[in-house]
Protein backbone atom coordinates (compact mmCIF):
# COMPACT_ATOMS: atom_id res chain seq x y z
CA UNK A 1 0.00 0.00 0.00
CA UNK A 2 1.07 3.62 -0.49
CA UNK A 3 0.81 4.40 3.23
CA UNK A 4 4.20 3.11 4.35
CA UNK A 5 6.58 4.07 7.15
CA UNK A 6 7.94 7.08 5.24
CA UNK A 7 4.41 8.48 4.73
CA UNK A 8 3.72 7.94 8.44
CA UNK A 9 6.95 9.84 9.21
CA UNK A 10 5.70 12.79 7.13
CA UNK A 11 2.32 12.68 8.86
CA UNK A 12 3.86 12.62 12.35
CA UNK A 13 6.20 15.48 11.41
CA UNK A 14 3.19 17.61 10.48
CA UNK A 15 1.46 16.58 13.72
CA UNK A 16 4.14 18.28 15.82
CA UNK A 17 1.92 21.36 15.83
CA UNK A 18 -0.67 19.64 18.03
CA UNK A 19 1.78 19.03 20.88
CA UNK A 20 0.52 21.21 23.72
CA UNK A 21 -2.99 21.40 22.23
CA UNK A 22 -6.10 20.15 24.01
CA UNK A 23 -8.46 17.35 22.96
CA UNK A 24 -11.80 19.15 23.12
CA UNK A 25 -14.11 16.36 21.94
CA UNK A 26 -13.91 12.71 20.97
CA UNK A 27 -16.29 10.87 18.62
CA UNK A 28 -16.41 7.36 17.21
CA UNK A 29 -18.53 7.67 14.04
CA UNK A 30 -17.92 4.05 12.93
CA UNK A 31 -16.76 0.84 14.53
CA UNK A 32 -13.24 1.38 13.14
CA UNK A 33 -12.69 5.15 13.33
CA UNK A 34 -12.20 7.73 16.07
CA UNK A 35 -12.15 11.50 15.52
CA UNK A 36 -10.33 13.81 17.94
CA UNK A 37 -11.37 17.48 17.93
CA UNK A 38 -8.15 19.28 18.84
CA UNK A 39 -7.98 22.91 19.96
CA UNK A 40 -4.71 24.83 20.11
CA UNK A 41 -3.63 28.42 20.21
CA UNK A 42 -5.00 29.91 17.02
CA UNK A 43 -6.13 26.66 15.38
CA UNK A 44 -8.68 23.88 15.56
CA UNK A 45 -8.33 20.51 13.87
CA UNK A 46 -10.14 17.21 13.57
CA UNK A 47 -7.75 14.25 13.61
CA UNK A 48 -8.96 10.93 12.24
CA UNK A 49 -7.49 7.75 13.73
CA UNK A 50 -8.64 4.81 11.62
CA UNK A 51 -8.10 1.10 12.26
CA UNK A 52 -10.18 0.19 9.22
CA UNK A 53 -9.14 -3.28 7.94
CA UNK A 54 -8.68 -2.08 4.35
CA UNK A 55 -8.11 1.69 4.84
CA UNK A 56 -6.15 2.18 8.09
CA UNK A 57 -4.70 5.69 8.38
CA UNK A 58 -4.42 8.91 10.36
CA UNK A 59 -4.83 12.43 9.04
CA UNK A 60 -6.61 15.70 9.60
CA UNK A 61 -10.12 15.62 8.23
CA UNK A 62 -12.68 18.20 7.20
CA UNK A 63 -15.21 15.54 6.27
CA UNK A 64 -18.53 15.77 8.16
CA UNK A 65 -19.03 12.58 10.17
CA UNK A 66 -22.48 11.40 11.27
CA UNK A 67 -22.08 10.24 14.85
CA UNK A 68 -24.24 7.55 16.49
CA UNK A 69 -26.77 8.69 19.08
CA UNK A 70 -25.30 6.26 21.60
CA UNK A 71 -21.47 6.38 21.68
CA UNK A 72 -19.73 2.97 21.69
CA UNK A 73 -18.06 1.78 24.89
CA UNK A 74 -14.57 2.43 23.52
CA UNK A 75 -15.51 6.03 22.72
CA UNK A 76 -16.90 6.54 26.22
CA UNK A 77 -13.65 5.21 27.68
CA UNK A 78 -11.59 7.57 25.51
CA UNK A 79 -13.73 10.48 26.69
CA UNK A 80 -13.17 9.48 30.28
CA UNK A 81 -9.38 9.27 29.98
CA UNK A 82 -8.51 11.72 27.16
CA UNK A 83 -11.24 14.33 26.59
CA UNK A 84 -10.02 17.66 27.90
CA UNK A 85 -6.45 16.33 28.08
CA UNK A 86 -3.31 17.96 26.70
CA UNK A 87 -1.30 16.22 23.97
CA UNK A 88 2.25 15.90 25.29
CA UNK A 89 3.89 13.96 22.47
CA UNK A 90 3.29 12.40 19.06
CA UNK A 91 5.87 9.87 17.89
CA UNK A 92 6.48 7.16 15.34
CA UNK A 93 8.17 3.95 16.42
CA UNK A 94 11.27 3.75 14.24
CA UNK A 95 10.11 3.59 10.64
CA UNK A 96 7.16 1.36 11.52
CA UNK A 97 3.55 2.25 10.83
CA UNK A 98 2.86 2.64 14.55
CA UNK A 99 2.05 6.04 16.05
CA UNK A 100 1.85 6.88 19.75
CA UNK A 101 0.00 9.91 21.14
CA UNK A 102 0.61 10.75 24.81
CA UNK A 103 -2.19 12.62 26.58
CA UNK A 104 -1.94 14.26 30.03
CA UNK A 105 -5.34 14.29 31.70
CA UNK A 106 -6.84 14.91 35.12
CA UNK A 107 -8.65 11.92 36.59
CA UNK A 108 -11.79 11.91 38.76
CA UNK A 109 -9.76 12.96 41.83
CA UNK A 110 -8.14 15.85 40.00
CA UNK A 111 -4.75 14.17 39.79
CA UNK A 112 -2.76 14.32 36.56
CA UNK A 113 -2.31 11.01 34.78
CA UNK A 114 -0.67 10.08 31.50
CA UNK A 115 -2.44 7.91 28.91
CA UNK A 116 -1.21 6.67 25.57
CA UNK A 117 -3.10 6.10 22.33
CA UNK A 118 -1.35 3.63 20.03
CA UNK A 119 -2.47 3.42 16.40
CA UNK A 120 -1.18 0.27 14.70
CA UNK A 121 -1.51 0.54 10.91
CA UNK A 122 -1.20 -3.10 9.87
CA UNK A 123 -3.82 -3.76 7.19
CA UNK A 124 -6.59 -6.05 8.40
CA UNK A 125 -4.79 -6.41 11.75
CA UNK A 126 -4.89 -2.64 12.40
CA UNK A 127 -5.86 -1.52 15.87
CA UNK A 128 -6.22 1.51 18.13
CA UNK A 129 -5.22 0.87 21.74
CA UNK A 130 -5.58 2.98 24.88
CA UNK A 131 -3.09 2.05 27.58
CA UNK A 132 -1.37 3.26 30.76
CA UNK A 133 2.29 3.86 29.80
CA UNK A 134 3.42 3.65 33.45
CA UNK A 135 2.23 0.06 33.85
CA UNK A 136 1.82 -1.00 30.23
CA UNK A 137 -1.71 -2.23 31.00
CA UNK A 138 -4.32 -1.97 28.24
CA UNK A 139 -7.46 -0.01 29.17
CA UNK A 140 -9.21 -1.09 25.98
CA UNK A 141 -8.83 -1.28 22.20
CA UNK A 142 -11.08 -0.61 19.25
CA UNK A 143 -10.60 -4.24 18.22
CA UNK A 144 -10.03 -7.01 20.74
CA UNK A 145 -7.36 -9.63 19.95
CA UNK A 146 -8.02 -12.91 21.73
CA UNK A 147 -5.79 -16.00 21.98
CA UNK A 148 -7.97 -17.59 19.30
CA UNK A 149 -6.99 -14.78 16.90
CA UNK A 150 -3.30 -14.45 17.72
CA UNK A 151 -0.89 -16.80 19.49
CA UNK A 152 1.73 -14.04 19.73
CA UNK A 153 -0.16 -11.42 21.74
CA UNK A 154 -3.51 -10.66 23.35
CA UNK A 155 -5.05 -7.17 23.27
CA UNK A 156 -7.79 -7.06 25.90
CA UNK A 157 -8.65 -4.76 28.83
CA UNK A 158 -6.45 -5.47 31.86
CA UNK A 159 -3.74 -7.28 29.87
CA UNK A 160 -0.18 -5.98 29.56
CA UNK A 161 0.37 -4.40 26.15
CA UNK A 162 2.61 -6.26 23.75
CA UNK A 163 3.72 -4.43 20.62
CA UNK A 164 3.23 -6.08 17.21
CA UNK A 165 6.00 -8.59 16.38
CA UNK A 166 9.26 -7.11 15.12
CA UNK A 167 10.06 -7.93 11.50
CA UNK A 168 13.84 -8.20 11.95
CA UNK A 169 14.41 -5.44 9.40
CA UNK A 170 16.65 -2.39 9.49
CA UNK A 171 15.46 1.21 9.73
CA UNK A 172 16.09 2.61 6.21
CA UNK A 173 16.71 6.10 7.63
CA UNK A 174 19.73 4.76 9.52
CA UNK A 175 21.04 2.54 6.71
CA UNK A 176 24.01 3.21 4.44
CA UNK A 177 24.72 2.46 0.80
CA UNK A 178 26.71 -0.57 1.96
CA UNK A 179 23.63 -1.86 3.82
CA UNK A 180 21.56 -1.52 0.65
CA UNK A 181 24.23 -3.28 -1.41
CA UNK A 182 24.39 -6.09 1.14
CA UNK A 183 20.62 -6.52 0.99
CA UNK A 184 20.78 -6.86 -2.79
CA UNK A 185 23.61 -9.39 -2.52
CA UNK A 186 21.73 -11.52 0.04
CA UNK A 187 18.73 -11.63 -2.28
CA UNK A 188 20.70 -12.40 -5.43
CA UNK A 189 18.39 -13.66 -8.14
CA UNK A 190 15.36 -11.84 -6.68
CA UNK A 191 13.85 -8.61 -7.93
CA UNK A 192 15.81 -5.63 -6.53
CA UNK A 193 12.64 -3.86 -5.32
CA UNK A 194 11.55 -6.98 -3.46
CA UNK A 195 15.00 -7.32 -1.88
CA UNK A 196 14.79 -3.76 -0.49
CA UNK A 197 11.30 -4.38 0.94
CA UNK A 198 12.52 -7.56 2.65
CA UNK A 199 15.56 -5.84 4.17
CA UNK A 200 14.19 -2.49 5.41
CA UNK A 201 11.19 -1.70 7.57
CA UNK A 202 8.61 0.91 6.53
CA UNK A 203 9.59 0.61 2.88
CA UNK A 204 6.63 -0.13 0.61
CA UNK A 205 6.91 -1.92 -2.77
CA UNK A 206 5.83 1.38 -4.34
CA UNK A 207 8.80 3.29 -2.88
CA UNK A 208 11.19 0.41 -3.56
CA UNK A 209 10.20 0.51 -7.26
CA UNK A 210 10.84 4.26 -7.22
CA UNK A 211 14.38 3.67 -5.93
CA UNK A 212 15.07 1.07 -8.64
CA UNK A 213 13.63 3.40 -11.29
CA UNK A 214 15.85 6.29 -10.17
CA UNK A 215 18.83 3.96 -10.48
CA UNK A 216 17.84 3.28 -14.08
CA UNK A 217 17.32 -0.38 -13.20
CA UNK A 218 21.08 -0.83 -12.71
CA UNK A 219 21.74 -2.81 -9.55
CA UNK A 220 25.09 -1.12 -8.99
CA UNK A 221 23.39 2.31 -8.82
CA UNK A 222 20.55 1.26 -6.51
CA UNK A 223 22.44 1.85 -3.20
CA UNK A 224 23.17 5.48 -4.15
CA UNK A 225 19.55 6.07 -5.20
CA UNK A 226 18.41 4.47 -1.94
CA UNK A 227 20.61 6.73 0.21
CA UNK A 228 19.56 9.87 -1.71
CA UNK A 229 15.86 9.18 -1.28
CA UNK A 230 16.20 8.25 2.39
CA UNK A 231 18.19 11.46 2.95
CA UNK A 232 15.17 13.43 1.72
CA UNK A 233 12.92 11.56 4.14
CA UNK A 234 15.36 11.99 7.04
CA UNK A 235 15.52 15.75 6.40
CA UNK A 236 11.73 16.00 5.96
CA UNK A 237 12.05 17.17 2.37
CA UNK A 238 8.64 16.01 1.21
CA UNK A 239 6.57 16.68 -1.90
CA UNK A 240 3.20 14.98 -1.20
CA UNK A 241 1.21 14.28 -4.34
CA UNK A 242 -1.42 11.98 -5.83
CA UNK A 243 -0.78 10.42 -9.24
CA UNK A 244 -3.61 9.01 -11.33
CA UNK A 245 -2.46 6.36 -13.77
CA UNK A 246 -4.06 6.01 -17.25
CA UNK A 247 -5.85 2.90 -15.97
CA UNK A 248 -7.65 5.05 -13.38
CA UNK A 249 -5.70 3.65 -10.44
CA UNK A 250 -4.29 6.28 -8.08
CA UNK A 251 -1.11 6.30 -6.00
CA UNK A 252 0.15 8.77 -3.39
CA UNK A 253 3.33 9.31 -1.42
CA UNK A 254 5.29 11.87 0.57
CA UNK A 255 8.20 11.58 -1.90
CA UNK A 256 7.93 12.18 -5.67
CA UNK A 257 6.87 9.11 -7.68
CA UNK A 258 8.70 9.60 -10.95
CA UNK A 259 8.17 5.98 -12.08
CA UNK A 260 4.37 6.15 -11.98
CA UNK A 261 2.81 7.20 -15.30
CA UNK A 262 0.32 10.01 -14.89
CA UNK A 263 0.06 13.67 -13.97
CA UNK A 264 0.89 14.22 -10.27
CA UNK A 265 -1.45 16.49 -8.31
CA UNK A 266 0.53 18.26 -5.61
CA UNK A 267 -0.99 18.61 -2.15
CA UNK A 268 -0.36 21.29 0.46
CA UNK A 269 0.45 18.68 3.11
CA UNK A 270 0.62 14.93 3.65
CA UNK A 271 -2.58 15.15 5.68
CA UNK A 272 -4.40 16.91 2.82
CA UNK A 273 -3.06 14.25 0.45
CA UNK A 274 -4.58 11.41 2.48
CA UNK A 275 -7.85 13.27 3.03
CA UNK A 276 -8.21 13.77 -0.74
CA UNK A 277 -7.21 10.20 -1.58
CA UNK A 278 -9.46 8.47 0.93
CA UNK A 279 -12.52 10.72 1.14
CA UNK A 280 -14.53 9.03 -1.62
CA UNK A 281 -13.33 5.53 -0.75
CA UNK A 282 -14.13 6.00 2.93
CA UNK A 283 -17.54 7.51 2.20
CA UNK A 284 -18.54 4.68 -0.12
CA UNK A 285 -17.35 2.14 2.44
CA UNK A 286 -19.36 3.87 5.18
CA UNK A 287 -22.48 3.87 2.98
CA UNK A 288 -21.99 0.15 2.24
CA UNK A 289 -21.67 -0.60 5.95
CA UNK A 290 -24.85 1.29 6.82
CA UNK A 291 -26.94 0.00 3.92
CA UNK A 292 -25.97 -3.66 3.74
CA UNK A 293 -29.40 -4.62 5.12
CA UNK A 294 -31.21 -2.40 2.60
CA UNK A 295 -29.15 -3.69 -0.33
CA UNK A 296 -29.84 -7.30 0.63
CA UNK A 297 -33.57 -6.57 1.03
CA UNK A 298 -33.81 -4.84 -2.35
CA UNK A 299 -31.86 -7.56 -4.14
CA UNK A 300 -34.06 -10.27 -2.61
CA UNK A 301 -37.25 -8.39 -3.49
CA UNK A 302 -36.00 -7.84 -7.05
CA UNK A 303 -35.13 -11.53 -7.43
CA UNK A 304 -38.60 -12.54 -6.16
CA UNK A 305 -40.31 -10.21 -8.61
CA UNK A 306 -38.16 -11.35 -11.53
CA UNK A 307 -39.14 -14.96 -10.77
CA UNK A 308 -42.79 -13.91 -10.44
CA UNK A 309 -42.57 -12.12 -13.80
CA UNK A 310 -41.26 -15.27 -15.50
CA UNK A 311 -44.18 -17.31 -14.15
CA UNK A 312 -46.72 -14.67 -15.17
CA UNK A 313 -45.36 -14.55 -18.71
CA UNK A 314 -45.52 -18.33 -18.90
CA UNK A 315 -49.14 -18.19 -17.74
CA UNK A 316 -49.88 -15.55 -20.36
CA UNK A 317 -48.42 -17.76 -23.09
CA UNK A 318 -50.65 -20.59 -21.96
CA UNK A 319 -53.67 -18.27 -21.87
CA UNK A 320 -52.95 -17.17 -25.43
CA UNK A 321 -54.51 -20.46 -26.59
CA UNK A 322 -57.91 -19.63 -25.06
CA UNK A 323 -59.62 -19.29 -28.47
CA UNK A 324 -58.80 -22.92 -29.21
CA UNK A 325 -61.14 -24.03 -26.39
CA UNK A 326 -63.96 -21.78 -27.61
CA UNK A 327 -63.70 -23.34 -31.06
CA UNK A 328 -63.77 -26.86 -29.61
CA UNK A 329 -66.83 -25.97 -27.54
CA UNK A 330 -68.63 -24.66 -30.60
CA UNK A 331 -67.67 -27.71 -32.67
CA UNK A 332 -69.01 -30.04 -29.96
CA UNK A 333 -72.23 -28.00 -29.69
CA UNK A 334 -72.77 -28.22 -33.45
CA UNK A 335 -72.20 -32.00 -33.46
CA UNK A 336 -73.79 -33.20 -30.21
CA UNK A 337 -75.38 -36.05 -32.16
CA UNK A 338 -71.93 -37.56 -32.79
CA UNK A 339 -71.23 -38.40 -29.14
CA UNK A 340 -72.82 -40.07 -26.12
CA UNK A 341 -72.29 -39.98 -22.38
CA UNK A 342 -69.43 -42.35 -21.55
CA UNK A 343 -67.35 -41.47 -24.64
CA UNK A 344 -63.73 -40.61 -23.87
CA UNK A 345 -63.17 -38.87 -27.20
CA UNK A 346 -64.96 -37.97 -30.39
CA UNK A 347 -63.98 -37.08 -33.93
CA UNK A 348 -65.75 -34.01 -35.28
CA UNK A 349 -65.51 -31.96 -38.47
CA UNK A 350 -63.68 -28.64 -38.09
CA UNK A 351 -65.92 -26.25 -40.03
CA UNK A 352 -63.51 -23.33 -39.33
CA UNK A 353 -60.90 -24.74 -41.71
CA UNK A 354 -61.34 -24.46 -45.46
CA UNK A 355 -60.70 -28.14 -46.14
CA UNK A 356 -62.86 -29.11 -43.11
CA UNK A 357 -60.53 -31.72 -41.58
CA UNK A 358 -61.59 -34.14 -38.86
CA UNK A 359 -60.24 -33.37 -35.37
CA UNK A 360 -60.20 -35.59 -32.29
CA UNK A 361 -61.57 -33.97 -29.08
CA UNK A 362 -61.02 -35.40 -25.59
CA UNK A 363 -64.20 -35.87 -23.52
CA UNK A 364 -65.05 -36.52 -19.87
CA UNK A 365 -66.98 -39.85 -19.91
CA UNK A 366 -68.90 -38.85 -16.77
CA UNK A 367 -70.47 -35.86 -18.54
CA UNK A 368 -73.21 -35.59 -21.14
CA UNK A 369 -72.32 -34.28 -24.63
CA UNK A 370 -73.74 -30.84 -23.79
CA UNK A 371 -71.86 -30.74 -20.47
CA UNK A 372 -68.63 -31.57 -22.29
CA UNK A 373 -69.21 -28.66 -24.68
CA UNK A 374 -69.93 -26.34 -21.74
CA UNK A 375 -66.75 -27.56 -20.06
CA UNK A 376 -64.71 -26.23 -22.99
CA UNK A 377 -66.61 -22.91 -22.95
CA UNK A 378 -65.89 -22.52 -19.22
CA UNK A 379 -62.21 -23.24 -19.81
CA UNK A 380 -62.18 -20.62 -22.56
CA UNK A 381 -63.85 -18.02 -20.31
CA UNK A 382 -61.48 -18.74 -17.43
CA UNK A 383 -58.38 -18.45 -19.59
CA UNK A 384 -59.66 -15.30 -21.29
CA UNK A 385 -60.31 -13.63 -17.95
CA UNK A 386 -56.98 -14.80 -16.55
CA UNK A 387 -55.24 -13.30 -19.57
CA UNK A 388 -56.54 -9.84 -18.68
CA UNK A 389 -55.63 -10.29 -15.02
CA UNK A 390 -52.17 -11.68 -15.80
CA UNK A 391 -51.45 -8.83 -18.24
CA UNK A 392 -52.28 -6.36 -15.49
CA UNK A 393 -50.11 -8.28 -13.00
CA UNK A 394 -47.20 -8.30 -15.45
CA UNK A 395 -47.38 -4.52 -15.82
CA UNK A 396 -47.56 -4.11 -12.05
CA UNK A 397 -44.59 -6.43 -11.49
CA UNK A 398 -42.53 -4.62 -14.13
CA UNK A 399 -43.26 -1.33 -12.35
CA UNK A 400 -42.26 -2.94 -9.05
CA UNK A 401 -38.92 -4.13 -10.48
CA UNK A 402 -38.26 -0.68 -11.98
CA UNK A 403 -38.98 0.90 -8.59
CA UNK A 404 -36.66 -1.48 -6.72
CA UNK A 405 -33.91 -0.84 -9.26
CA UNK A 406 -34.36 2.92 -8.81
CA UNK A 407 -33.89 2.57 -5.04
CA UNK A 408 -30.79 0.41 -5.58
CA UNK A 409 -29.46 3.10 -7.91
CA UNK A 410 -30.12 5.67 -5.18
CA UNK A 411 -28.06 3.59 -2.76
CA UNK A 412 -25.25 3.39 -5.30
CA UNK A 413 -24.84 7.19 -5.37
CA UNK A 414 -25.91 7.88 -1.78
CA UNK A 415 -23.86 9.80 0.76
CA UNK A 416 -24.18 9.02 4.48
CA UNK A 417 -26.60 11.95 4.74
CA UNK A 418 -28.92 10.38 2.10
CA UNK A 419 -29.31 7.00 3.81
CA UNK A 420 -32.09 7.96 6.21
CA UNK A 421 -34.17 9.41 3.35
CA UNK A 422 -33.98 6.09 1.51
CA UNK A 423 -34.71 4.13 4.68
CA UNK A 424 -37.73 6.37 5.42
CA UNK A 425 -39.01 5.88 1.85
CA UNK A 426 -38.81 2.08 2.13
CA UNK A 427 -40.56 2.25 5.51
CA UNK A 428 -43.35 4.38 4.02
CA UNK A 429 -43.72 1.94 1.12
CA UNK A 430 -43.99 -0.98 3.55
CA UNK A 431 -40.76 -2.80 2.67
CA UNK A 432 -39.25 -2.40 6.13
CA UNK A 433 -40.71 -1.81 9.55
CA UNK A 434 -40.24 1.51 11.30
CA UNK A 435 -37.49 1.26 13.84
CA UNK A 436 -36.90 3.23 17.02
CA UNK A 437 -40.16 5.15 16.72
CA UNK A 438 -41.41 6.60 19.97
CA UNK A 439 -44.79 7.97 20.91
CA UNK A 440 -43.45 11.49 20.97
CA UNK A 441 -42.17 11.13 17.41
CA UNK A 442 -45.47 10.13 15.82
CA UNK A 443 -46.86 13.63 15.71
CA UNK A 444 -43.68 15.14 14.34
CA UNK A 445 -43.94 16.31 10.78
CA UNK A 446 -41.47 14.72 8.41
CA UNK A 447 -38.96 17.11 6.86
CA UNK A 448 -40.35 17.65 3.36
CA UNK A 449 -37.45 19.78 2.15
CA UNK A 450 -34.57 17.41 1.47
CA UNK A 451 -31.05 18.68 0.93
CA UNK A 452 -30.39 18.66 -2.83
CA UNK A 453 -27.07 18.47 -4.65
CA UNK A 454 -26.77 21.60 -6.79
CA UNK A 455 -24.11 22.02 -9.46
CA UNK A 456 -23.23 25.25 -11.23
CA UNK A 457 -22.61 24.89 -14.96
CA UNK A 458 -19.60 26.50 -16.63
CA UNK A 459 -22.08 29.17 -17.82
CA UNK A 460 -23.14 29.92 -14.23
CA UNK A 461 -26.54 28.17 -14.42
CA UNK A 462 -27.76 26.09 -11.42
CA UNK A 463 -28.37 22.38 -12.10
CA UNK A 464 -30.17 20.36 -9.40
CA UNK A 465 -29.65 16.59 -9.08
CA UNK A 466 -31.98 14.28 -7.15
CA UNK A 467 -29.98 11.29 -5.90
CA UNK A 468 -32.85 9.19 -4.56
CA UNK A 469 -36.61 8.98 -5.10
CA UNK A 470 -37.42 11.40 -2.27
CA UNK A 471 -35.12 13.99 -3.80
CA UNK A 472 -36.31 13.18 -7.33
CA UNK A 473 -39.94 13.84 -6.36
CA UNK A 474 -38.97 17.15 -4.78
CA UNK A 475 -36.83 18.28 -7.73
CA UNK A 476 -39.48 17.41 -10.32
CA UNK A 477 -42.77 18.10 -8.58
CA UNK A 478 -41.98 21.04 -6.32
CA UNK A 479 -38.73 22.73 -7.23
CA UNK A 480 -39.07 22.98 -11.00
CA UNK A 481 -40.82 25.83 -12.80
CA UNK A 482 -42.91 25.32 -15.94
CA UNK A 483 -40.18 26.33 -18.41
CA UNK A 484 -37.23 24.75 -16.61
CA UNK A 485 -35.58 21.83 -18.40
CA UNK A 486 -35.86 18.33 -16.96
CA UNK A 487 -33.47 15.48 -17.83
CA UNK A 488 -33.39 11.73 -17.16
CA UNK A 489 -31.66 8.71 -18.65
CA UNK A 490 -33.82 6.86 -21.16
CA UNK A 491 -35.20 3.47 -20.03
CA UNK A 492 -32.87 3.03 -17.03
CA UNK A 493 -32.85 4.06 -13.36
CA UNK A 494 -31.23 7.39 -12.65
CA UNK A 495 -31.47 10.84 -11.15
CA UNK A 496 -33.98 13.54 -12.04
CA UNK A 497 -31.89 16.51 -13.17
CA UNK A 498 -33.23 20.06 -13.40
CA UNK A 499 -31.75 23.05 -15.23
CA UNK A 500 -33.18 25.88 -13.15
CA UNK A 501 -33.28 28.49 -15.91
CA UNK A 502 -35.20 29.41 -19.03
CA UNK A 503 -32.20 30.71 -20.98
CA UNK A 504 -28.96 28.73 -21.11
CA UNK A 505 -26.38 27.65 -23.64
CA UNK A 506 -25.53 24.35 -25.29
CA UNK A 507 -22.70 23.79 -22.81
CA UNK A 508 -25.09 23.88 -19.82
CA UNK A 509 -27.39 21.36 -21.53
CA UNK A 510 -24.46 19.00 -22.19
CA UNK A 511 -23.23 19.32 -18.61
CA UNK A 512 -26.70 18.62 -17.23
CA UNK A 513 -26.97 15.55 -19.48
CA UNK A 514 -23.53 14.47 -18.26
CA UNK A 515 -24.81 14.67 -14.66
CA UNK A 516 -27.93 12.67 -15.56
CA UNK A 517 -25.78 9.95 -17.15
CA UNK A 518 -23.24 9.98 -14.31
CA UNK A 519 -25.90 9.60 -11.61
CA UNK A 520 -27.57 6.65 -13.32
CA UNK A 521 -27.22 2.93 -13.87
CA UNK A 522 -25.32 3.78 -17.06
CA UNK A 523 -22.47 5.48 -15.19
CA UNK A 524 -19.90 2.96 -16.45
CA UNK A 525 -21.34 2.82 -20.00
CA UNK A 526 -20.71 4.88 -23.10
CA UNK A 527 -23.18 6.84 -25.22
CA UNK A 528 -25.89 6.78 -22.54
CA UNK A 529 -29.22 8.09 -23.92
CA UNK A 530 -30.51 11.08 -21.90
CA UNK A 531 -33.99 12.49 -22.55
CA UNK A 532 -34.73 16.16 -21.90
CA UNK A 533 -37.95 18.15 -22.06
CA UNK A 534 -39.70 21.10 -20.43
CA UNK A 535 -40.82 20.27 -16.92
CA UNK A 536 -44.42 21.26 -17.70
CA UNK A 537 -44.50 18.14 -19.90
CA UNK A 538 -43.52 15.89 -16.97
CA UNK A 539 -46.15 14.55 -14.58
CA UNK A 540 -46.50 11.98 -11.84
CA UNK A 541 -49.49 9.62 -12.29
CA UNK A 542 -51.90 9.40 -9.38
CA UNK A 543 -50.88 6.64 -6.98
CA UNK A 544 -47.48 6.09 -8.62
CA UNK A 545 -44.51 5.05 -6.53
CA UNK A 546 -41.89 7.64 -5.47
CA UNK A 547 -39.68 8.82 -8.31
CA UNK A 548 -41.98 7.58 -11.11
CA UNK A 549 -43.08 10.08 -13.77
CA UNK A 550 -44.25 10.08 -17.37
CA UNK A 551 -43.21 12.71 -19.88
CA UNK A 552 -43.60 13.76 -23.51
CA UNK A 553 -42.07 16.10 -26.08
CA UNK A 554 -38.59 14.86 -25.26
CA UNK A 555 -35.39 15.01 -27.27
CA UNK A 556 -32.44 12.71 -26.67
CA UNK A 557 -28.72 13.29 -26.22
CA UNK A 558 -26.11 10.51 -26.15
CA UNK A 559 -23.52 11.10 -23.44
CA UNK A 560 -20.46 9.18 -22.23
CA UNK A 561 -20.07 9.89 -18.48
CA UNK A 562 -16.75 11.46 -17.49
CA UNK A 563 -16.04 11.56 -13.76
CA UNK A 564 -13.29 14.17 -14.09
CA UNK A 565 -15.66 16.59 -15.84
CA UNK A 566 -18.31 16.06 -13.15
CA UNK A 567 -15.76 16.71 -10.39
CA UNK A 568 -14.62 19.93 -12.06
CA UNK A 569 -18.13 21.40 -11.83
CA UNK A 570 -18.73 23.51 -8.74
CA UNK A 571 -21.28 21.90 -6.45
CA UNK A 572 -22.90 22.37 -3.08
CA UNK A 573 -25.53 20.51 -1.08
CA UNK A 574 -28.27 22.89 0.00
CA UNK A 575 -31.86 23.05 1.11
CA UNK A 576 -33.93 23.45 -2.02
Amino acid sequence: MSLDGIVVRALVHELEEIVGARIAKIYQPTENEVVLHIRGQGFGRKLLLSAHPSMPRLHYTEQPWANPQEPPMFCMLLRKHCEGGIIEAVRQLGAERIVEIDVRHRDELGDLSLKRLVLEIMGRHSNLVLLDPATGIVHDSIRHVTPAISSYRVVLPGVKYVAPPAQDKRNPLEATAADAAAALTRAAGSQPAGALVEAFTGLSPLLAKEIVFRAGGREADIPAAFVALMADAAAHRYAPAIVEEPSGRTQFHALPLTHVHGEPKSCDSMHACLETYYIDKAERDLVRQRTVDLTRLLQNETAKNVKKLEKLRQTLEEAAGADKYRRLGELLTAQLYAMSKGDKQVEVTDYYEEDQPTVRVQLDPLLTPNENAQRYFRKYTKMKNSRDVVTEQIEETEREIAYLESVLQGLDTATPADIEEIRAELTEQGYIRARGSRKGDRGKKKNDRPAILCYTSSEGVPIYVGKNNTQNDYVTNRLGQANDTWLHTKDMPGSHVLIRAVDYGEQTLKEAAMLAAYYSKGKESSLVPVDYTKIRLVRKPSGAKPGFVIYEGQKTLFITPDESLVRNLASVVKKA
